[in-house]
């Protein structure tokens, strides 16, 4: 499965009945409610980066893009303008793109 798979599916589920769908649900509660579960995801995600275990980091790391892309959908935010973003970016130093920030 790809972003955009995984982008298309929640699609499709953002007007589902939130009693029976997940994406449904978090997306009825709100953008702000959409944030806090993403954060709270990227969390767990550290903390098993930093343990070691690769199959729960790797299971975490799912539901971060998961939520991720839960909230940019309750932003109206779609997945290509972060694609698009991350191809400007493409050949730029990290170092220079993110003192290009500063300001």
């Amino acid at each position: 499965m790809t972003l955009d798979d995984l982008a298309a599916l929640i699609a499709t589920r953002a007007d589902a009945d939130p009693g029976e769908s997940w994406t449904a649900k978090l997306l009825s509660q709100g953008p702000d409610k959409c944030a806090e579960k993403f954060g709270e995801e990227a969390i767990e995600a550290v903390i098993e980066a930093v343990r070691g275990d690769r199959a729960r980091l790797t299971s975490e790391a799912a539901d971060v893009l998961f939520h991720l892309l839960v909230m940019l959908r309750a932003r109206d935010v779609d997945i290509a303008d972060v694609m698009a973003e991350l191809a400007r970016r493409q050949g730029t130093s990290g170092l220079a793109e993110k003192a290009s920030r500063k300001g």
